[in-house]
């Protein structure tokens, strides 16, 4: 079975919006009498939009109707129905995340066309799909190496550190290409940001809406933020400035990293494919880069050319589906169907942690998914266990409880995805534990990663087996 799809990715970031449109072929790749396993086997970028500045309305609030004029110009440019989608993703980044209005906007564009992934993307999981988008993971994995990329917005860096093809750690600062713009082609200050007033504060500058900046300050207050990149990845030793520009925690790696990407809007210009001109967009971004770029410390670095810099985020979504049998799953037929929850697949080494520390590691990995509004359902996902023995299963169902006690406190269901066949006796068991009765869904025989959103269908079959669709977000190309 072959198949095409189209595709169209949508990202709507601090500074830009813009999309993507995807050819995908599809092909079932088990053989006749295996469970049906559809792959995407080639992939091609049929058409990229412009890219537009993010319409806001306030600096609080997205512009949503204009946002959807935008989008709607791009399909006739690329002339496309909407009709003739099959799947997209839609996904809201950086600052844009902390838009009040930013799920009303995302319910709005969801419903344009095909079976869209719909997504706030909090800074932590921003910075995996970025990642995943500059092919910062596949290399990690190709060159059996240590990774990390950032990707350098309009208001934040979204850090994300792969080992291996697996992403072992986050992070966040609020350091981006507009947390200062200027009025038209002068350097008159029109925005900063609260994080901009700190550190120009903390380096003796006085930065205020009104003023006329002077080369030489930009060019300071954007070499101290290189050099604050530089202390999140530990290339210099940390200074109290890192705290304060952090959004969340610090990367918690200490180990060598043995390459850095570069990936966002300001990272062309760290490359000096970039303008030259300095106020070219009105804000910071160019010079950001241009510090960057001739740092001394990054001399001493690996850097790799990311695949995508101010497309990283999303070029579409692709889909596959399969069938897993009713006897070997734990399922709650009221909850389904579900839809569009992300992944947060434990690697390896998680997975051979003791008791204790995997249920911390699960804690502390689902803060991924945390939005300012509060967590997210998420679906655990793990490789999980060969042939268990009853013991194994009871340590592993109480470990996944312990991790999940924020969620659970919530009265959320508990949604576990397992690679091995063992769904129905981890669910069961997980059941059995739970203090307060809540509803546990439990499939296996799928593999999934991070970056994926998943939905479970309503049983089929007389309730033997379930449909689910795996939504990949597809990076490169």
């Amino acid at each position: 079975m072959r198949e095409n799809i189209l595709s169209v990715g949508i990202d709507i970031g601090t500074s830009t919006t813009q999309l993507v449109f995807s050819k995908f072929t599809i092909e079932n790749t088990a053989s006749v009498i295996a469970i049906p396993k559809i792959q995407i086997i080639d992939k091609e970028v049929i058409y990229r939009s412009n890219i537009h500045f993010t319409p806001l309305l306030s600096e609080t609030k997205i512009n949503g109707d204009a946002v959807r004029e935008i989008i709607e110009s791009e399909y006739k440019k690329a002339a496309i129905s909407f009709e003739k989608v099959d799947t997209g993703a839609v996904i809201i980044t950086g600052e844009t995340a902390r838009k009040e209005n930013a799920n009303e906007i995302l319910n709005t564009l969801s419903g344009m066309a095909g079976d869209f992934v719909v997504a706030t993307a909090g800074p932590d999981l921003e910075s995996i799909i970025a990642g995943k988008g500059a092919g910062a993971e596949k290399i990690s994995k190709e060159k059996n190496a240590t990774v990390a990329n950032l990707d350098i917005g309009g208001g934040t860096t979204n850090i994300a550190v792969f080992r291996n093809g697996e992403v072992i750690d986050t992070a966040c600062l609020d350091i981006g290409g507009r947390l200062i713009k200027f009025e038209g082609n002068s350097s008159k200050v029109s925005y900063i940001s609260n994080k901009m007033k700190i550190l120009a504060e903390d380096m003796g500058l006085e930065v205020q809406i009104g003023k006329i900046m002077e080369m030489k300050e930009v060019d300071a207050l954007c070499q101290r933020m290189a050099s604050i990149l530089a202390e999140s990845i530990g290339i210099l030793p940390a200074t109290p400035l890192l705290d304060k520009m952090l959004t969340g925690t610090p990367l918690k790696h200490q180990g060598i990293i043995n390459y850095i990407s570069f990936s966002g809007g300001v990272a062309d210009c760290i490359l000096n494919k970039g303008s030259e001109n300095p106020l070219l967009y009105g804000d910071i971004g160019v010079t950001l880069g241009k510090a960057i770029g001739a740092s001394d410390w990054l001399e001493n670095c690996q850097v790799l050319e990311a695949v995508e810099t101010i497309g990283a985020t999303v070029v579409g979504a692709g889909t596959h589906t399969t069938e897993i049998s009713g006897s070997t799953i734990t399922i709650a037929p009221s909850l389904l169907p579900m839809k569009n929850i992300p992944i947060l697949r434990l690697t390896s080494e998680d997975e051979m942690l003791e008791d204790e520390k995997l249920s911390h590691r699960i804690t502390e990995k689902l803060n991924w998914f945390s939005l300012e509004n509060g967590g997210q359902m998420v679906a655990l996902a793990m490789k999980g266990i060969k042939n268990p023995n009853f013991q194994q299963v009871q340590r592993l169902s109480k470990a996944i409880i312990r991790g999940m006690k924020a969620r659970l406190a919530e009265k959320e269901p508990i949604v576990i995805v397992v690679e091995n066949d063992m769904a129905k006796i981890l669910g069961q068991a997980i059941h059995a534990h739970l203090v307060e009765k809540i509803d546990v869904i439990c499939i296996d025989t799928i593999k999934v990663d991070n970056g994926d959103y998943i939905d479970i269908g309503k049983p089929l079959a007389n309730g033997k087996v379930v449909p689910v669709i795996i939504k990949t977000l597809v990076f490169n190309y």
